[in-house]
């Protein structure tokens, strides 16, 4: 292979790399959203105050990902876009949903707050399964209609948000200082431990059943499967270490929680380490390759040195703001 045939692969791992640091770093804050309701008030200000330099900066890996798809696999974007508009548009909504909430709650009455509160939790839900539904969709192929493609989306669709508020909680027992709330945080990551381990079970079997090709690539064959196995064996061991660290008041007490945070991170990347190999070399599965779908070559060069350029510039600010804003959330630090 040339570099000309490698460059539409370095564009799929491009934005691949930018949709998992998105739901990784993004989908902590959208747990967070969904476990609001669950919090008193000063707990409620601890939570937002955890999130609040990092949440808005977190979608920038949404938008860099979307662009990606856009200008570098153009014959691609349409059908993709044009088959997920409606989860897309729910998903927007609720994006824009929170955005508005979480400064107008600062800026609100007493009278007020809990209304953009409640808007806060309902824009987070709207995005999290929107962005199931879409994974689900992505997954299957698009464009499907029957009762077992839907089933498939709503499975993942369901999950999704679990995972989230998995994150969420681990991003509370790392973040925050105060100890009420990070036993809350252990409690709701035991209680949505339940939801991702039947999910993920449910999803592995599934799809296979949604997807022979991905059956095919999973288990056509004894070496691919035994060189496969790290896979669900890793995700076990990480589901353990979760369910062991929220359950052991020693080791939460002696600063162990974010444990949890970095195990769930690990099961994003496994997740996403399989969809990689359960996909490639397609980019709309069984329908078009990145190949057939990729700009030309002289358009991938150019682009690549604007990816050069921005990529390293977005992790240097994402590493620096997450540097300067390190450390525990108390209440000096919260606001109203």
């Amino acid at each position: 292979m040339t570099f000309n045939d490698y460059l539409p692969v370095i564009f799929m791992g491009l934005m691949g790399l930018s949709m998992l640091i998105y739901v990784s770093l993004d989908g902590y804050d959208l747990g967070l959203g969904m476990l609001l309701p669950f919090a008193s008030h000063s707990e409620k200000n601890l939570m937002m105050t955890s999130i609040a330099p990092f949440w808005d900066a977190n979608e920038t890996w949404l938008v860099l990902g979307i662009g990606l798809l856009l200008v570098a696999f153009p014959q691609a974007q349409g059908q993709i876009l044009s088959a997920l508009y409606i989860p897309i548009f729910i998903m927007l909504f609720g994006l824009i949903l929170r955005g508005v909430s979480f400064d107008f709650r600062i800026k609100a009455h007493d009278t007020h707050r809990l209304l953009w509160e409640r808007c806060f939790t309902l824009g987070s839900w709207m995005a999290a399964l929107a962005q199931g539904w879409m994974l689900g969709e992505y997954v299957a192929g698009l464009m499907g209609n029957t009762v077992g493609y839907y089933l498939f989306c709503a499975l993942i669709a369901l999950t999704l948000p679990a995972f989230y508020i998995l994150l969420g909680s681990g991003w509370l027992m790392m973040k925050i200082a105060n100890p009420t709330l990070q036993n809350k945080a252990a409690k709701w990551a035991r209680q949505a431990w339940f939801p991702v381990v039947i999910g993920l079970m449910a999803i592995s079997a599934a799809t296979p059943l949604i997807s022979p090709t991905i059956e095919r690539k999973w288990f056509g064959d004894a070496f691919s499967f035994i060189l496969l196995a790290p896979i669900p064996v890793l995700t076990v061991l990480a589901l353990a270490v979760i369910w062991h660290v929220s359950g052991s008041q020693t080791l939460l007490k002696n600063g162990y929680g974010w444990l949890i945070f970095a195990a769930t991170i690990a099961l994003c990347l496994l997740a996403g380490l399989g969809l990689a190999y359960s996909l490639f070399p397609f980019i709309i599965l069984d329908k078009m390759t990145i190949w057939q779908a990729a700009s030309s070559p002289s358009s991938l060069k150019i682009l690549l040195v604007g990816a050069c350029i921005s990529l390293p510039m977005i992790l240097l600010y994402t590493a620096w703001v997450y540097k300067v804003f390190w450390g525990k959330t108390d209440l000096h630090q919260s606001h109203r």
